[in-house]
């Protein structure tokens, strides 16, 4: 929101100045509080279908390679369907394109784009001051710092005398295990056929090779393919695809990932504690 106003006088006697409402906002989707979708996400999507290449459109938007991967990681975990595939490498050599179910997205978001800026047009001819705009619209918004957030529907809710075991079903097929105290189960009114958001830090996931032949006690192990390998001078993140499309990340010692010698491409396994899975609904 902007005020505009072209003051009048010779600067010693001045006019008290008229004041030119001029109103202007972006469109942001939201899911649980969490951002999902906004302008400058759109248009990287955009550049994705225009190039066929992350790299291309994260240079086209003018952001890095690791935030143009960070970002569609995010809205691709917290979509129903699947909004963009990894293509292999190969003679033609590898690439990203939209699903149709992302193309349909920009197509929607594009349209709501349109009646937001009719809807912001007709408020600025009905508003007479900023201050009534203000009382008029409040934005609350929230930021969570986990990196690794999943649309899932809960598939079993089990309780035990103080805390419940809730049993989650994620796009394509992977399933989590969340522990949470029974307080939380009645007031965020948890039950199966529930859509909910599961949260992990990334500092919760570790990471390891043949995982299915040993014995652990934690509940959730999850088998991905390493798609991305950061390393930085005290931790690596790494990043593997799941099945679904879904995708988790994983910050380790540079030292664990130097032992590993992890490679893109190279199957591994993801693991947590159910304690470390924080729900939340919309």
């Amino acid at each position: 929101m902007t005020d505009e106003f072209t003051p009048k006088g010779d600067g010693k006697n001045m006019a008290t100045p008229k004041m030119k409402m001029k109103v202007s906002g972006s469109v942001s989707l939201s899911k649980a509080d969490l951002e999902y979708l906004g302008s400058d996400r759109i248009r990287l999507l955009e550049m994705i279908d225009e190039h066929g290449s992350i790299t291309q459109a994260a240079k086209a938007v003018g952001i890095s390679y690791k935030h143009a991967w960070d970002t569609m990681d995010a809205i691709n975990n917290l979509s129903d369907k699947p909004l963009f595939i990894r293509m292999a490498g190969g003679q033609s050599g590898g690439g990203t394109r939209l699903t149709e179910e992302g193309r349909e997205v920009i197509r929607k978001y594009r349209v709501i784009e349109e009646e937001h800026t009719k809807f912001l047009a007709n408020i600025s001819n009905r508003v007479d001051s900023a201050h009534e705009l203000y009382n008029f619209i409040k934005r609350i918004s929230m930021k969570v710092s986990a990196r690794n957030i999943f649309s899932a529907r809960i598939a079993k809710v089990k309780k035990g005398s103080v805390n419940s075991e809730v049993v989650l079903s994620l796009r394509g097929g992977d399933a989590l295990v969340s522990i949470v105290t029974n307080e939380s189960v009645e007031s965020l009114g948890l039950k199966e056929g529930v859509d909910v958001y599961a949260l992990i830090k990334a500092s919760s996931v570790l990471l390891g090779k043949d995982m299915e032949a040993n014995k652990l006690s934690t509940r959730n192990i999850l088998q991905g393919r390493v798609v991305k390998v950061l390393e930085g001078t005290v931790s690596t993140e790494v990043t593997l695809e799941l099945s679904g499309g879904n995708s988790i990340t994983a910050v380790i010692a540079c030292e664990s990932a130097q032992q590993f010698s992890l490679r893109e491409g190279e199957r591994i396994c993801a693991f947590f504690k159910a304690a470390d899975v924080i729900l939340g609904i919309g």
